[in-house]
């Protein structure tokens, strides 16, 4: 590494935060890791990571993705979660990757051209995205699927764990699975991160699928931010139970200070004068930028544990006032233990899931286990 800009990976806390879930929940024989964005921004080279864990199947949302994990890991089952061309089967299939069905046309233009695959039905429960909606199509692929055609599982989008919009999707998953049985699916998955601790485990599910809780973030956090008990107060709204998972950061995101500038009183900073400066200041120049960080703005980094602010923004560099103390190789956080991922969100204004993935692959991921460091650049 040259430029000392970096995402820290922890794969002990990821490995943590996977057998909390399961020891949380131990009553499902299939737990989905979802990998989907470079695996929320972590990077894919942690899949094995996660299957030490005790992650039994990978989901993700594009057959380039599936590929991608194909080249770190070999034999672990691997689900798209969305519809791929029908050109991709052949690959898919090759490469023992598992495809999504959602649509009867599909699956009969699969059935007639003799493809050979292993294959999930998805239903849409109301988040009218992808999905089959009509029972009889459901039924249709069910009692047609073969040895070449091998149905796995049956799964839906769930777009809240709890109350009236719940009770709501989980009538049209049952009216909608009504004619098939599901008893004779190998795997029923049905809740994801936010929901499943949300209500009872159903009976006929199997699967749960493990996406941002993997990475160190519950529905609710042990404690709510100031801003939000006061919304709360304000408006007498309940505050949400927290979240029993006791979960670990995962990410830790560094940079080091490239250069300092001393500016006079009247001198500016940046393009067109981004900043103008009113006294003698000291300026860090940081090595990264939006182009490796594209959430980035006027916010604060940490040096030597102390909070400093952002004054400007470049592609590839930017600029915080600082003080006679900071010299140049300083470590720089720009989130991570000072300011948290959560936090770092909220000064961005977006939820944490944007944050993350806002990291571009400019950026090297480096995996921390038992003491070891890891460099790997996508």
């Amino acid at each position: 590494m040259f430029r000392k800009t970096y995402l820290e990976i922890d794969l002990e806390a990821l490995k943590h935060n996977i057998s909390e879930v399961k020891e949380k929940f131990p009553d499902y024989g299939y737990y989905f890791g979802v990998v989907k964005a470079n695996a929320y921004g972590a990077g894919i080279y942690c899949v094995n990571a996660m299957e030490e864990a005790g992650i039994n199947y990978f989901a993700v949302s594009s057959l380039e993705e599936a590929l991608s994990l194909r080249k770190i890991n070999k034999t672990a089952p691997v689900l798209v979660m969305e519809p791929i061309c029908f050109e991709g089967l052949d690959t898919a299939a090759e490469n023992n990757i598992t495809v999504t069905v959602d649509s009867a046309e599909y699956f009969d233009r699969m059935l007639a051209a003799g493809k050979k695959i292993t294959f999930h039905i998805k239903i849409d429960c109301g988040m009218n995205r992808f999905g089959l909606t009509d029972k009889k199509d459901v039924e249709h692929i069910f009692k047609n699927a073969d040895e070449n055609l091998r149905l796995e599982g049956v799964f839906t989008q769930l777009s809240s764990g709890s109350g009236e919009r719940f009770e709501k999707q989980m009538k049209l998953f049952n009216e909608r699975t009504s004619l098939i049985d599901l008893s004779e699916v190998k795997i029923v998955h049905i809740d994801r991160s936010l929901t499943v601790e949300q209500h009872k485990k159903l009976d006929f599910a199997n699967g749960v699928r493990l996406g941002i809780v993997m990475y160190g973030f519950a529905k609710t956090p042990p404690e709510l931010s100031f801003r939000r008990r006061l919304f709360n107060k304000i408006t007498g709204k309940k505050p949400p139970s927290p979240s029993k998972l006791l979960l670990k950061n995962v990410f830790r995101f560094y940079t080091e200070v490239l250069e300092i500038k001393r500016i006079k009183p009247g001198e500016s900073v940046g393009y067109g004068g981004m900043f103008d400066s009113k006294e003698d200041s000291f300026v860090a120049v940081l090595p990264y930028g939006f182009a490796d960080f594209s959430l980035i703005g006027k916010t604060c980094v940490y040096i030597g544990g102390k909070k400093r602010d952002i004054i400007v923004n470049y592609m590839d560099v930017t600029a915080a006032l600082v003080d006679s103390g900071v010299k140049p190789g300083d470590k720089v956080e720009i989130f991570g233990d000072e300011l948290s991922p959560r936090a770092a969100s909220r000064q961005a204004g977006v939820n944490v899931y944007k944050l993350i993935t806002s990291i571009t692959n400019r950026v090297p991921r480096v995996y921390v286990e038992n003491g070891k460091a890891n460099e790997v650049k996508y």
